[in-house]
């Protein structure tokens, strides 16, 4: 599996790119690009190396990881596929963003195609399984592809932290036993690409996360 890292909008998010390098077919997720610029170059990305975007992918539904959701959809005949646990957010998108003093780019559409816990999504031949993890939000969930070893966990898992947890459907006991349930229980050596800032590993997190 592939993968391109594309770090958008005001917030720095994360927003991956993945595709199967046989087939071409590609997931995009956690679309944050907030400006034109941002949406050109993940565009050219997916034109460059004549990717089919075959899902489009939150690991949860904050604004600065839903930014560039209709663009996706418009540019590539796909549907949003998420909890829909987090469809509050989407449905006061603009009174979210007002909190922050951003002017809004667009209206998300709600979830297309809902995600559940144990749900499995392909590239080509490799499986992508969904792993609920609330406690960020109520709706977050994490995106792990076994073959490749790799892991999207949104803002649930950091490089030595965790996702906040005072938004009012946050709830930090709940995000602990989603880290410590779900995700310190994939192999040491998994890669984990979060919503923002470096990738880190399952290993290094079960060893120096002081908050896991």
């Amino acid at each position: 599996m592939k993968v391109r890292t594309f770090v958008c909008n005001m917030l720095h998010e994360n927003c991956y790119v993945i595709y199967d390098e046989a087939s071409h077919e590609a997931a995009i997720i956690d679309p944050g690009m907030y400006w034109a610029e941002e949406q050109r170059k993940l565009a050219q990305y997916v034109s460059d190396n004549g990717l089919k975007v075959k899902y489009l992918l939150c690991t949860h539904l904050h604004f600065d990881h839903i930014f560039g959701t209709t663009f996706v959809e418009d540019e590539y005949g796909v549907r949003l596929s998420a909890s829909l646990d987090d469809s509050a957010w989407v449905t006061g998108f603009a009174q979210h963003i007002a909190r922050f003093g951003i002017q809004p780019n667009t209206q998300p559409r709600p979830v297309g195609h809902p995600l559940h816990d144990g749900d499995t999504l392909t590239l080509g031949t490799e499986e992508l399984r969904c792993l609920a993890t609330p406690g960020h939000s109520a709706g977050g969930m994490c995106y792990y592809a076994p073959e490749s070893g790799l892991l999207f966990s949104g803002d649930t898992l950091f490089q030595g932290s965790i996702g906040r947890t005072d938004f009012a459907d946050g709830n930090y006991a709940q995000l602990i036993g989603s880290i410590r349930t779900q995700l310190l229980t994939l192999p040491p050596t998994t890669i984990v690409y979060p919503g923002h800032g470096d990738p880190t590993t399952i290993g290094d997190e079960a060893q120096y996360n002081p908050y896991v």
